[in-house]
């Protein structure tokens, strides 16, 4: 443990202080890459995994310096989802091709629900026994995430639900924790969801359909009809 602290020296170097939270190197680079990993995310980019990757690794080391090591934990599903999701978002869909935004069908979203009940009645239990500060509600919220990426690593629409479900619970649930910046960004991941979840649907939502004009031409598909380039 001594080891792991010496390592982590570097980015739990305290740059300025907002209210109680003591800011560190990681948090500040947790903000700035979670910003950008949400915004990335919200514009349908492939680069969302990298540096949400990035995002998890520096979180998993200001966790790990608040002995928060449910969310530790967390941090290291996240790191391997991220990489999960950046396969599949380039070969995940049928013929190996890249994944398009779309809907979640109804048995899916049930399925997630029912993780979310399992899964935060399953780690409530575990928390309580690690003396956990906030056994439900990090169980909870470590659910909806799951649940959450599962979403988004399929490109799945619905993953902003989740996301804005989350995010509600990780404000109040940081400020009690004392990290005062990390309940800012979740504000802003707040904010950022709500734009992903509008954003995604007017990808997902089909163009209208061109009015036909006549040109004179004869129409597509006559024995006689050019093709168009």
């Amino acid at each position: 443990m001594n080891e792991l602290a010496r390592l982590l020296a570097p980015l739990n170097a305290v740059l300025f202080s907002v209210r109680n939270d003591r800011v560190s190197v990681a948090e500040l680079l947790g903000f700035l890459t979670g910003a950008a990993a949400v915004w990335l995310t919200v514009r349908a980019r492939i680069s969302n995994f990298p540096v949400g990757i990035a995002n998890s690794a520096f979180f998993l080391a200001l966790f790990l310096s608040a002995r928060l090591y449910a969310d530790s934990g967390l941090q290291l599903v996240y790191i391997t989802l991220g990489f999960v999701g950046w396969w599949q978002w380039l070969h995940g869909s049928a013929g190996r091709t890249r994944l398009t935004v779309d809907h979640s069908t109804p048995g899916v979203l049930v399925g997630c629900v029912l993780f979310v009940i399992v899964g935060t009645f399953g780690l409530t239990l575990l928390l309580r026994h690690a003396h956990d500060v906030a056994p439900f509600w990090d169980a909870l919220t470590t659910a909806l995430s799951l649940s959450a990426q599962f979403l988004l690593n399929c490109k799945k629409i619905e993953n902003w639900l989740f996301w804005l479900a989350t995010d509600v619970i990780y404000v109040p649930l940081y400020l009690v924790k004392g990290l005062d910046l990390t309940a800012v960004v979740y504000v802003l991941f707040f904010g950022m969801s709500v734009l992903g979840l509008a954003s995604w649907r007017r990808a997902r939502r089909p163009d209208p359909p061109t009015l036909a004009v006549d040109t004179g031409r004869p129409a597509p598909g006559s024995p006689v009809a050019e093709p168009v380039l």
